[in-house]
């Protein structure tokens, strides 16, 4: 391991992120009783211009007065390129003590980051908001998420990552992003039909064609980002809810490439997102194994830890300790 330490962000739960627009109220109560581990109400891609100022009220009242139990709740302010931004921020930061967390969307550099760290922590100076959610045993400081859904943002992901230490995650939106780059997609978060690979000729002269992810490089260098500065990566949504396979594929290529969990833009997509992104039986079962093998090995003063005919390394270990570690905030998160 690197001498240098990287501090982790504030733990929490996050397989599935729900989105829920500020401008439909009958969608709240929804939301909360939904099994989603987090909540971001949507003030900017979800709200027509015109609904701007009523759909950012209709979030401070949701904010204060619906029971949303121990979710973790944010809110999707407006990009930093608009008039609307620096009100969402005072508005939603000043009036909500119940918020843990804001989402920025379309982040380019990390003075992006820097904008909206500055104003919040004066907010919280102001309103000593950080003892007053200490003292309700809740995390100090409120978390931010990051957008990457750019290609500025994407050139910068890595820096940006470490723009703040209020940074927890950051989330890929490959919607956006296409239209960024201009490239060709058919639905937002799925794949194109014309992106793969051409093998040469068989035996027989037939040529066969091999499908590709689009999107590989760049989930990737957002993984490796988050992962490298102690951030959760999460994927960006699939939009064509009725599609549940093409949602299934997404969440689990994200899931093996390590992603924390996964935006869901309907309540059918929840159940799926947090089935995929939690250990199976089996996984939590063999990292025990993993874990009392070691510890075995230690009692008897040996080196070499083998399971099942295979030599055990630390790497084997750490990847057992996280996937414990996940697997008891889920039951921790079942039991309340």
């Amino acid at each position: 391991m690197s001498f240098t330490a990287v501090e982790q962000s504030t733990p929490r739960l996050h397989r599935s992120e729900l989105a829920v627009p500020a401008a439909t109220p009958a969608l709240f109560e929804k939301a909360a009783r939904s099994a989603a581990d987090f909540v971001f109400i949507d003030l900017e891609d979800a709200v027509a211009p015109d609904d701007k100022d009523q759909a950012r009220r209709n979030a401070v009242a949701a904010l204060n007065d619906i029971d949303w139990g121990d979710k973790t709740l944010s809110v999707r302010i407006n990009g930093l390129d608009t008039h609307y931004m620096y009100r969402d921020v005072v508005e939603i930061v000043e009036n909500c003590p119940r918020l843990d967390m804001l989402l920025i969307p379309k982040i380019g550099v990390p003075a992006d980051v820097y904008a909206v760290d500055m104003l919040v922590t004066q907010i919280e100076q102001a309103k000593k908001r950080v003892e007053q959610r200490l003292a309700q045993g809740r995390h100090g400081r409120l978390g931010l998420e990051l957008q990457i859904e750019t290609a500025l943002g994407l050139a910068n992901v890595e820096a940006i990552a470490q723009a703040s230490r209020r940074a927890e995650a950051i989330c890929f939106g490959a919607g956006d992003f296409a239209a960024s780059t201009r490239a060709r997609t058919t639905v937002i978060g799925g794949i194109n039909q014309d992106y793969g690979i051409l093998a040469d000729r068989d035996a027989a002269g037939g040529r066969a064609f091999f499908l590709a992810d689009q999107w590989h490089y760049a989930l990737m260098r957002v993984v490796v980002a988050c992962r490298a500065y102690g951030l959760r990566p999460i994927d960006g949504p699939y939009s064509d809810f009725k599609d549940p396979d093409g949602f299934l594929a997404a969440a689990r290529r994200a899931a093996v490439l390590g992603f924390e969990g996964k935006m869901v833009i309907h309540p059918s997509q929840i159940e799926a997102a947090n089935r995929i992104f939690s250990p199976t039986t089996e996984e939590i079962e063999k990292a025990q194994r993993i874990m009392e093998a070691m510890a075995q090995a230690a009692r008897e003063g040996r080196g070499a830890v083998q399971l099942d005919g295979r030599l055990i390394d630390i790497a084997n270990i750490r990847m057992a300790q996280n996937l414990l570690q996940k697997a008891e905030a889920i039951s921790a998160a079942d039991r309340t």
